[in-house]
Parts: C-alpha cells; structure tokens; sequence
C-alpha cells in the first residue's frame, strides 16, 4: 500500500546533525505513528513519506527553515521556576518543560537563580540542517475514529 492521505504510517528513523552525530533516534523502542497528511509531522518530512510504501528506506536532509526553523537570538525570557514541569536540579544547558497557557512548551535553560531562571525558547533543534534517516514498517489505512480525530490511536500512536 502507498501512503497516502489518510494512510498511517509505522516508521523507524534516527535523526543525524550536519556533523554525523545522532541527535535522537526510534531504533530502540516502538516505531514512530502518524496519519499521513494531517500535519502530525514536519511538513518537509511529511512530503518525502508520499507514494513510499512498506519496507521502503530513504534519507531527508531538512535545513532549518524547513525543520525547526531558524534559531532567534532574542528569544530568552525569564520566567519564575514555578512554571517548570520540573523544578529541581536545575542546570545550564538542560531541556526543560515550561507549562504556559498554550500547553507544555520545551526551552533550553540558560541561568538558574534562586526563584527565576532564564531560558531560550528557541526549539532545542531550531537552527540545525537535519538528517533522517527512515525506515518504514507498516503502512495501513486509518480508522474512521483516527480520521475524526486527526491522529493515530493505539500502539505509538495516540491514547485518550
């Protein structure tokens, strides 16, 4: 079966920056779900995965104004600790999860103060040419309940 609109999606993928290294990757856990054409992934990404089928692989090398776009400097606030999904052993340099009135949002902590930190809200990927490298294992079409919802349901897929 091709993907298509409306077709889900299995894949493995491990995700390479500009200098080889492995910035994250599936290979270990369950593969990857989405529902092909309802911007569940990046839509560079999305696009390469039309008219693949199951067992096909390929690679996508995405610059960052069609990964995670380009990096802000200004984009640093400084926000009370409170806020952070997690508040202790905070450090330079870590991901954190800011709860925020649009939903939790990842930052990368800059500063630790006593009852603030200061963050860059750039993705933590923004600014980065990103390498994928897919596998793709299982194509099938989607349920009418996924399509109602926009989004896969069940094993690495979504759960309510």
């Amino acid at each position: 079966m091709q993907i298509q609109k409306d077709s889900v999606v299995y894949f493995h993928y491990t995700l390479n920056d500009t200098e080889g290294k492995v910035v994250e990757s599936s290979k270990d856990s369950h593969p990857m779900t989405y529902l092909h054409g309802h911007g569940n992934i990046l839509p560079a990404l999305e696009a390469e995965f039309t008219d693949k089928k199951e067992g096909d692989q390929f690679q996508v090398t995405l610059p960052p104004e069609k990964a995670y776009g380009l990096r802000n400097e200004e984009s640093m606030q400084r926000i009370p600790i409170k806020h952070l999904a997690e508040k202790k052993n905070l450090r330079v340099g870590m991901s954190a999860k800011v709860n925020t009135e649009k939903g939790m949002r990842d930052v990368t902590i800059i500063k630790v103060g006593k009852f603030n930190v200061d963050v860059d809200t750039n993705h933590p990927l923004a600014g980065l040419t990103l390498t994928f490298d897919i596998s793709i294992e299982t194509v099938r079409e989607a349920e009418a309940e996924e399509l109602t919802h926009g989004h896969v349901h069940g094993v690495g897929g979504h759960h309510h």
